[in-house]
């Protein structure tokens, strides 16, 4: 990994070592015709995007994505195609609570996303008040029309269930996913299975219910990590044969020629140019809309109207003592933590030294002042809010802050029409593909089977063998 001096005739070339980057890679790798040149190009000064991993205290612990959904099987078929199934592991406990007015109520079973499917569930939590408990049951007595547009989960929830189901449950929910607002995200993009529904059902409820009772019968957990932290699945996936990873190298401009496409990297003042046949743009929304400028400009206009939110992960390791059961907690209302993962209740490769390890998300969209303060003062302010959430008690024996400036694109009300217009774009130039977060899902998983989208559509557009 290096500088790109002397690189050219590749033939194909993907911009951005994230997952989706590493996974779209890896797959052109054993699909490519033999002697096929395959080239990822990375900005920053190491792969994983956001799957980051950094020692606490001695102990490696991931400071981006800690889980990956095991129940898409793309995740745990790329892990053990790696030689990775022997350090897959499994969260202990999976159960969560929601802080709501100080006290600690469980997420309620049988939920998606925070809708309800099980009113006697949502009761026994003693998450609602008597009065939003009615207001929920009122969606079953008193349905809406079926939905025929995409319009914000907030608005569409407030409107069927009520606030407080959305400020004590649905909220909280969302914006852990995409640190963002439910006035703004959208149902179709955010809840597919639901919006589906939707259209035809007037009660969200039932909806909800007939969503669940579709979704494909999964056993076995729900999310998985590997021994050593998440982000060794980059790691490993950029070590693989058959491609090679430059670091340091930022992709400034993209540009078609009669040939395929022509990459401009390094400085200004000293510019280097590679050559491909094929490109995978796997960057952020607001970095590939200008490396997409000239060759792809409808969909370049497209992604620079992704809105992006920022946030930062405290983790902190403090002396071992008790904290309220399960594999941690959702924040409703004020405050600064969002989110507080209670990472050695959750994992058992975390729980075996003298002290545990507390990881808390901060800040959401629209709060980006939060960010502004120091490393040293927002390890002050979680410290303060956790002793409030869960008790914690004495000084932390290690810190660390990880900032992600604008780190989570938004899914706003029409981003899948968005989506769509963006790969129709794209589809016109023969021999690219994007593929990242922005488009069909935040997770691992999602980017994993966006990626195997991507590196399906070069392959099979196959500007192979030209030369």
């Amino acid at each position: 990994m290096g500088d790109d001096a002397g690189v050219d005739n590749v033939r194909v070339v993907v911009v951005g070592a994230g997952i989706a980057g590493l996974t779209a890679a890896y797959d052109l790798s054993r699909t490519a015709p033999t002697g096929t040149e395959i080239l990822v190009l990375e900005a920053g000064d190491r792969v994983g995007g956001k799957l980051a991993v950094s020692e606490v205290a001695g102990v490696p612990v991931d400071s981006g994505a800690e889980a990956a959904l095991a129940r898409v099987p793309e995740v745990l078929e790329l892990m053990s195609d790696l030689g990775l199934a022997e350090e897959i592991v499994y969260p202990v406990t999976t159960t969560a609570s929601i802080a709501v007015n100080g006290a600690l109520r469980p997420v309620p079973a049988g939920t998606l996303l925070g809708v309800p499917v099980d009113l006697d569930a949502l009761r026994s939590s003693g998450l609602l008040s008597p009065a939003g408990l009615t207001a929920v049951a009122a969606d079953l007595t008193e349905p809406g029309t079926p939905l025929t547009r995409d319009v914000s989960v907030g608005a569409l929830m407030r409107d069927r269930l009520g606030p407080e189901i959305v400020d004590r449950l649905i909220e909280p929910l969302l914006g852990g996913v995409y640190a963002g607002r439910t006035e703004l995200l959208s149902v179709q993009a955010t809840m597919p299975a639901l919006a589906a529904e939707l259209r035809e059902h007037g009660s969200v409820i039932e909806a909800a219910r007939a969503a669940r009772a579709a979704a494909p019968r999964a056993d076995g957990p729900v999310f998985a990590s590997l021994r050593g932290g998440l982000a060794r699945l980059a790691q490993v996936l950029a070590g693989q044969p058959g491609f090679t990873v430059r670091t340091g190298v930022q992709v400034r401009e993209l540009f078609r020629t009669p040939a395929g496409f022509q990459l401009v990297t390094g400085p200004v003042p000293a510019p280097s140019v590679v050559e491909a046949e094929a490109v995978v743009i796997a960057v952020p929304a607001n970095k590939a809309a200008a490396l997409l400028a000239s060759v792809a400009p409808r969909a370049a206009v497209e992604l620079a109207g992704v809105a992006l939110a920022s946030m930062a992960v405290v983790t902190l390791a403090v002396p071992r003592q008790a904290f309220p059961p399960g594999s941690g907690l959702l924040v409703a209302g004020g405050g600064a933590v969002k989110a507080v993962t209670l990472s050695s209740q959750k994992w058992e490769h975390l729980d075996t030294g003298p002290q545990v390890f507390i990881r808390a998300s901060v800040g959401r969209r629209g709060e980006e002042h939060l960010l502004q303060r120091s490393d040293e003062d927002l390890v002050d302010l979680v410290v303060s809010e956790l002793t409030d959430l869960v008790g914690l008690v004495g000084t932390p024996v290690d810190a660390r802050v990880t900032r992600w400036g604008g780190g989570l694109p938004q899914y706003d009300v029409g981003h899948t029409d968005r989506v769509r217009r963006i790969r129709d774009a794209v589809t016109e130039v023969e021999g690219l593909a994007v593929c990242g977060a922005a488009y069909d899902g935040v997770g691992v998983a999602a980017c994993i089977r966006g990626a195997h989208r991507a590196a399906e559509t070069v392959r099979r557009k196959g500007q192979w063998g030209n030369g």
